[in-house]
C-alpha cells in the first residue's frame, strides 16, 4: 500500500518527460534504424496498400521510445529484470495479435492441446472408439477426413478448432469468421502433442479458460493463449535477469532475439523451453559466482529440478543437469569429497526420470500425423546407421556440423509460415546480417571484470555439443526417412544453448566500455524486436 501511497503522477510523468528530452539521441538512432530496415522489408504490395504498415510502423516507434526512456529511467543491474518485464511484454503483445492465426510451427496442435488442458485434462486420451462425434480434422491439412476412414480416432476438444485449421496462416482481415462465437461442440482432433508434458500448456490453457468464461469471440482462444504464455515468459526472463549476477545484457539479448520472442508470443511449448533454459543458466552463474562455501544441498536441488522440468519439455535439454559437475568446488558448503556424490545423485535422478518419460512418451508419437511422415521408422533408422556405420557416421557428422550449422546460424531471423509451409529467411538477409553483427559483441565480448574458470568453460561446450548432437540424432530417428538425413531441425531449437556462449567464451581483447555498450545494446535489442513487428505487417497486413 505504502508504494501506492507514494506514488505521484505529477511526479512521473515529469521525470519520463525529461527523460524523453535527455535521451533524444539514443531514440533517434532507433527511430533511423527500424525506418532502415522496415524499408528492407517492403515489397511491391506494401506500395500499394500502406495503410496498415504505416499504423505499425507508428505503434512500435512509440513502443520502442517508451521502452529506451524507461530503461533509461532504471539504467542499474539491479532494476534491469523491471525493463527485461516491461519490454518483452509490450513486443510481444503486439507480435501475438499481429502474427497470422496459426502461422507458429506447430502452433495450431499447440494450441489443441492446450484447449484440452484447459478442460482439466492433463494427459490426454487417444481414442479409436466411436465417441458420438462424426467429424475428425486434420490440421496438418487443413481439411475434413472422412469419419468412415478414421471414425472417432484421436483427442477429444471443441469445434471451435474448426476456425484455426480453416483460417490457418490468415490475418483477421482475411477472414469474417473471427468474431464468432466459440464452438463448445465435442470433436475429435487427429494430433494434440501427446508427448509433451501438461505444465508446458497451463499458462495457454488459463487464457483459453477466461475466453471460454467471458464467451468471447473465437479468437480470443488464441490471442489470450498467447498472451497469456508470454505473460510467463516475461515473469520467467525477469526473474532470471534478477538472479543472474553478471551478463544480465546477453542473457536479455539471447532471450529477445526475435526468433524467440516470436515463439514466445505464440501457443508453443517452444516459450516454456525458451524461458526455463534462460532460467536455468541464470541460476548456473549464480551459482558460479557465488561466495565461497556458500551454496548447499538446496541450491543442487533447485538446479536439478529446473533441468527436470526443461528436459522433460525437451529431451536433451536433460544434460544442463551436467553443469553442476562444473561448478567450482570451493563454491559448495560441503568439501568436495562431500559434495560430489550428492550432485552425482541429483544428475542420475534428473536423468533417470527423464529417461521414463521418454519411454512413454516416444510411443505417442505413433497417435501423430508425423507416424506417417516422411516413411518415419525410429527402429529401421537405428539398423540403418548401424549397418553402414562407415559412411552413415561421417555423413551425420558432416552434415549437423558443415551443412547445419550454418543454416543454424542464419536462422536467427527465420519465421515458419503456415500458408507457405517452409522458412522464408531470404527475405531478410540485411536484417539477419545485422543482428548477427549486434549478437556476435554482446554474446562473445562482453565487457565485464569477470571470468569463469577453464572447468566451467569447457564443461559448458561439452554440455552445448551433447545437446545439439543429441538434438539432431533424435531427429534423425524421429524425423528423418530411412537412410535420409533430412533432419528438419530449425534454429529455435538451439536459440538456448546461446545464452551458454557468454560463459565459453570470452574475447577480452575488444576494449568496450560497459556503461556505453549497455545503453547501445539495449537500443539494438528493441530495435531489432520491433523490426519483428513491422517484418510482419508488410508480409501480411
Amino acid at each position: 500500500m505504502d508504494s501506492f501511497a507514494d506514488f505521484d503522477l505529477k511526479s512521473t510523468f515529469h521525470d519520463y518527460k525529461n527523460m524523453f528530452i535527455q535521451t533524444k539521441k539514443y531514440w533517434l538512432i532507433y527511430l533511423v534504424l527500424i525506418t532502415i530496415l522496415g524499408l528492407t522489408t517492403i515489397s511491391q504490395r506494401t506500395f500499394r496498400n500502406p495503410q496498415n504498415e504505416i499504423l505499425i510502423f507508428i505503434i512500435v516507434a512509440i513502443l520502442g521510445i517508451f521502452s529506451i526512456v524507461f530503461y533509461f529511467l532504471h539504467n542499474s543491474d539491479e532494476e534491469l529484470y523491471k525493463v527485461a518485464f516491461v519490454i518483452i511484454l509490450l513486443f510481444g503483445i503486439t507480435t501475438a495479435l499481429l502474427v497470422p492465426i496459426c502461422d507458429v510451427s506447430d502452433e495450431i496442435e499447440h494450441l489443441t492441446r492446450a484447449e484440452i488442458t484447459s478442460q482439466g485434462v492433463l494427459i490426454p486420451h487417444w481414442t479409436g472408439e466411436d465417441l458420438g462425434v462424426d467429424r475428425l480434422y486434420n490440421f496438418t491439412e487443413g481439411e475434413r477426413i472422412s469419419s468412415e476412414h478414421n471414425k472417432g480416432a484421436g483427442f477429444r476438444s471443441i469445434g471451435a478448432m474448426n476456425f484455426f485449421s480453416s483460417n490457418l496462416g490468415k490475418t483477421v482481415l482475411y477472414t469474417t469468421h473471427d468474431t464468432d462465437k466459440i464452438n463448445l461442440t465435442p470433436q475429435i482432433i487427429d494430433s494434440a502433442f501427446e508427448q509433451n508434458p501438461f505444465f508446458g500448456y497451463l499458462p495457454q490453457a488459463i487464457g483459453i479458460v477466461v475466453a471460454k468464461f467471458l464467451d468471447l469471440n473465437v479468437i480470443w482462444i488464441l490471442w489470450l493463449a498467447r498472451i497469456c504464455n508470454l505473460l510467463l515468459y516475461a515473469g520467467v526472463i525477469s526473474f532470471a535477469i534478477r538472479k543472474t549476477p553478471v551478463l544480465k545484457i546477453p542473457l536479455l539479448a539471447v532471450a529477445c532475439i526475435p526468433i524467440t520472442l516470436y515463439q514466445a508470443s505464440s501457443a508453443s511449448i517452444d516459450s516454456m523451453i525458451m524461458g526455463l533454459s534462460i532460467l536455468s543458466v541464470a541460476y548456473f552463474i549464480y551459482m558460479c559466482r557465488a561466495e565461497d562455501r556458500t551454496l548447499t544441498t538446496k541450491n543442487i536441488g533447485v538446479f536439478a529440478f529446473l533441468c527436470l522440468l526443461l528436459g522433460l519439455c525437451k529431451l536433451p535439454y536433460l544434460a544442463f543437469a551436467l553443469l553442476l559437475l562444473f561448478i567450482p568446488s570451493k563454491k559448495f558448503e560441503k568439501d568436495k569429497k562431500s559434495n560430489l556424490p550428492i550432485i552425482l545423485i541429483s544428475i542420475l535422478i534428473v536423468v533417470a526420470i527423464g529417461v521414463l518419460w521418454s519411454r512413454y512418451s516416444a510411443p505417442t508419437l505413433m497417435h501423430s500425423w508425423r507416424s506417417s511422415h516422411n516413411l518415419i521408422n525410429s527402429t529401421m533408422q537405428l539398423d540403418y546407421v548401424i549397418k553402414h556405420a562407415r559412411t552413415s557416421i561421417p555423413k551425420f557428422i558432416y552434415n549437423i556440423f558443415i551443412i547445419e550449422v550454418p543454416k543454424m546460424v542464419g536462422g536467427v531471423f527465420s519465421f515458419f509460415g503456415a500458408r507457405q509451409f517452409h522458412h522464408y529467411t531470404d527475405e531478410y538477409t540485411v536484417i539477419t546480417a545485422a543482428l548477427l553483427l549486434y549478437l556476435a559483441p554482446t554474446l562473445l565480448a562482453y565487457p565485464r571484470n569477470v571470468a569463469f574458470k577453464l572447468k566451467t568453460k569447457l564443461g559448458s561446450a561439452f554440455v552445448i555439443l551433447i545437446i545439439y548432437v543429441g538434438t539432431c540424432f533424435i531427429q534423425l530417428l524421429t524425423w528423418a526417412s530411412v537412410g535420409y538425413y533430412n533432419l528438419g531441425i530449425s534454429t529455435r531449437y538451439f536459440v538456448p544453448l546461446a545464452a551458454l556462449f557468454p560463459v565459453v567464451i570470452w574475447i577480452k581483447q575488444i576494449p568496450f566500455d560497459k556503461d556505453k555498450f549497455d545503453k547501445y545494446a539495449m537500443v539494438l535489442m528493441i530495435v531489432f524486436m520491433a523490426t519483428l513487428i513491422i517484418s510482419f505487417a508488410t508480409k501480411y497486413y
